[in-house]
């Protein structure tokens, strides 16, 4: 729980649990002021997590950011912890920069998981949430609730009023926040915009586990069966859930945690 200096910033990272080495790279909007999507994993696993650019408590520069250096910042941060290789699983905006990561420093992963990602171009984008922010936000809501879980249409939004309204609050907080901060979301948002490791994707030496939830609108099965194609020796596994599998569905941690421990 302290900062590393890489590639001129300050990059928050905090290290807990015991084990095997397990890198958790987190998804758009981290902060790890908000907790760890790497906790559950820590009673197994030596676990690493950080803030990106940009975002929590690690530096903001100017911009723009590209997915290049978000890998590379990764990288750096493996070097600052003396860590040569690890595992590592990659969560949503965090799957992008790990298969970055994975062409880019091919020596440094041993097993790789990338939960809820996507390639980009020809294997399919993520969800634009650089557009969704732009929304007025009765419609901002609608539209992130159902690609965040394709079964909240309409007819689920009025069964759940409370669901609903709590997540119209979670993204009236986000929107306070201060200028500086939202600025980092945004430069993030904007580098996310352009991520395509479709064509390099061969390049992934690692073996590789594609984790999915069935009703993800966000990255969606296709998205996931281009992933397949691609990474040599991939497999692909659907768990119950939507963008939050890995939280909603209780098999979602433990297949990961056999997996990075076992290669099954």
């Amino acid at each position: 729980m302290q900062f590393a200096a890489v590639n001129a910033l300050e990059l928050w990272y905090e290290r807990r649990g015991d084990g095997p080495r397990l890198l958790v790279i987190p998804g758009s909007g981290g902060d790890l002021r908000n907790g760890s999507s790497g906790a559950p994993l820590e009673a197994r696993f030596d676990v690493l997590t950080y803030d990106h650019r940009g975002l929590g408590r690690t530096s903001k520069p100017a911009g723009p950011y590209t997915m290049a250096e978000y890998a590379d910042d990764t990288a750096a941060l493996l070097d600052a912890v003396g860590w040569e290789r690890c595992h590592v699983l990659g969560i949503s905006f965090g799957g992008m920069v790990a298969q970055e990561l994975a062409i880019r420093h091919p020596d440094r992963i041993d097993r790789l998981v990338l939960a809820c990602s996507s390639a980009g171009g020809a294997g399919g984008a993520s969800a634009p949430l650089h557009e969704f922010a732009q929304l007025p936000l009765d419609e901002r809501v609608n539209v992130q609730l159902e690609v965040l879980d394709r079964r909240h249409d309409h007819v689920w939004r009025a069964l759940h009023p409370d669901e609903v309204a709590a997540f119209r609050a979670r993204l009236e907080r986000a929107a306070e926040r201060d200028e500086e901060t939202l600025r980092g979301a945004r430069l993030q948002l904007a580098a996310r915009a352009g991520h395509n490791t479709y064509e390099r994707l061969a390049a992934i030496a690692a073996p590789t586990l594609i984790a999915a939830g069935r009703y993800d609108g966000q990255a969606p099965p296709e998205n996931q069966r281009a992933l397949l194609g691609r990474i040599p020796g991939a497999r692909l596994e659907y768990f119950e859930g939507g963008h939050g599998f890995i939280r909603e569905d209780p098999a979602a941690y433990p297949r990961v945690a056999e997996f990075v421990l076992t290669g099954r």
